[in-house]
């Protein structure tokens, strides 16, 4: 039962940063919720030990991206649009997400992978540019250089400048 309140507690503290990452790739409350429970189940399925509540955050925000990459790429994904978007009531998980959903938000999402990653690392979870860059296994001038180019794209499109 104690790996049970462990798992239990390990949700209450990340489940919003999960959602969040899912958010951020899928686009789509329903989705989002989704990738977050098949995300936890794969820490009740495979237990592990963290060394830290940090060490436990950043190995489910690489679940999370990772689950999400693979829904991505499954050959069954497709966008459904909803006949009435009013039918669907808001969780939980909808209300941290309801001051987002506007233009910058829209324009963050369109970005392609590697910028949307450093992005919400950076300017939704606070992380510094070295700590992603040990998060993602990459130099920490690559990540500052992706930061940049993810402000220019998102300036050029908020603009009105682009569109891909």
């Amino acid at each position: 039962m104690a790996r049970t309140n462990g798992i239990e507690g390990i949700y209450r503290r990340h489940v919003q940063t999960v959602y969040r990452v899912c958010y951020s790739y899928l686009g789509s409350a329903a989705d989002a919720e989704d990738a977050v429970q098949a995300t936890f189940m794969k820490l009740v399925e495979h237990p592990r030990s963290f060394e830290s509540e940090e060490h436990e955050k950043a190995w489910l925000i690489v679940a999370a991206k990772n689950h999400c990459l693979d829904v991505l790429r499954s050959a069954s994904y497709s966008r459904v649009v909803a006949l009435d978007e009013s039918v669907p009531e808001p969780s939980v998980e909808d209300e941290v997400f309801a001051d987002e959903p506007g233009e910058v938000m829209q324009a963050v999402l369109r970005l392609p992978e590697k910028y949307k990653y450093v992005v919400f690392l950076h300017y939704v979870e606070g992380r510094k540019t070295d700590e992603i860059a040990r998060m993602l296994g990459s130099p920490p001038s690559t990540v500052r250089n992706r930061l940049a180019d993810a402000r220019a794209l998102l300036r050029k499109e908020l603009e009105g400048g682009g569109g891909t």
